[in-house]
C-alpha cells in the first residue's frame, strides 16, 4: 500500500461524509487511514433526509486521522506515480503507415 503515499484520496466515512485529502499513512497495526491536507465535502445528498445532511465546509485540516472501520469508501483520485507520457493514439486511418517517438524521446 505505500506505493499509495502522497496519492489524492477521496474518503466517505460511514457519517456519509466524503473527505479528500493526501495520503499520509495506512496504519494496519491500528486500522487507521491517516490524510493530510483535508477538506471536508459533507454529505452531497447522501443522508435520506434534508435535515441530516451536513454542508461542505471551506477549511482545510493539515491532519486527520480515519478509524478504518468507519471507512465506507476509499478512492484514489490522483496517483502521482501513474502519470506517463505515452504517445498520444494515432487514428485508425489507412494513410497511416506506422508511428514511433521521433528521436530523442519527443512524441509528434
Amino acid at each position: 500500500m505505500s506505493e499509495f503515499l502522497g496519492s489524492r484520496i477521496s474518503l466517505i466515512s460511514k457519517s456519509d461524509i466524503r473527505y479528500v485529502g493526501v495520503l499520509h499513512e495506512i496504519n494496519s497495526d491500528e486500522s487507521t487511514v491517516s490524510l493530510e491536507n483535508v477538506k471536508s465535502f459533507g454529505t452531497e445528498g447522501r443522508k435520506s433526509r434534508p435535515e441530516e445532511e451536513i454542508a461542505p465546509s471551506d477549511q482545510v485540516y493539515e491532519y486527520i486521522i480515519f478509524r478504518g472501520s468507519d471507512v465506507k469508501d476509499l478512492r484514489i483520485e490522483d496517483h502521482p506515480g501513474i502519470k506517463e507520457n505515452k504517445a498520444p493514439a494515432v487514428p485508425e486511418d489507412p494513410a497511416i503507415v506506422g508511428s514511433r517517438p521521433r528521436p530523442g524521446g519527443q512524441f509528434f
